[in-house]
């Protein structure tokens, strides 16, 4: 049986330790890799974080980035999808590859706005049913995109 690609889940700019923490652990538990780009919001070595990802840190297949440009440019033949509750797409209109990478932005302000302009087609968004609700958890985000990635590919069939 041939390895499949891993995800990628990818934090741009991360602000709250244990949303970091917490989707370093579902990567470890789904065999994905974590890509922490730009400035964060703590060290990667804060308490925090690893109280959230439990003993389960280590496992974290890490990767660091100065620029959203930089990672791209490390995996050329990427594809990138890009998570905001501006996009006009869900998560379910569209079909995953292994090897995809799923972008998220930071929890206050989430990806820029040029960026969601100029990646219109790979932007998708979970729908929000309550006008009273702004957003979804980071780390609740990311486990949802990356179990529907990881449906659509056959991955959750043992």
């Amino acid at each position: 049986m041939t390895e499949q690609k891993p995800f990628h889940i990818v934090l741009i700019e991360p602000e709250i330790p244990p949303n970091t923490g917490n989707i370093g652990r579902l990567c470890a538990a789904t065999g994905s890799h974590l890509h922490l780009v730009g400035k964060l919001g703590f060290s990667i070595d804060d308490k925090q974080v690893r109280r959230a990802g439990l003993d389960y840190w280590p496992e974290v297949k890490l990767h660091r980035w100065d620029s959203l440009t930089e990672l791209q440019s490390a995996h050329p033949l990427g594809r990138f999808w890009y998570m905001s509750k501006k996009a006009k797409k869900t998560y379910t209109d569209v079909q995953f590859d292994a090897g995809d990478f799923l972008v998220f932005g930071k929890e206050t302000l989430g990806l820029p706005e040029d960026l969601l302009q100029q990646q219109e087609d790979y932007a998708l968004r979970i729908p929000i049913f309550s006008p009273a609700v702004r957003s979804l958890n980071l780390a609740n985000s990311a486990a949802i995109l990356l179990y529907e990635a990881l449906r659509q590919t056959g991955r959750l069939t043992p």
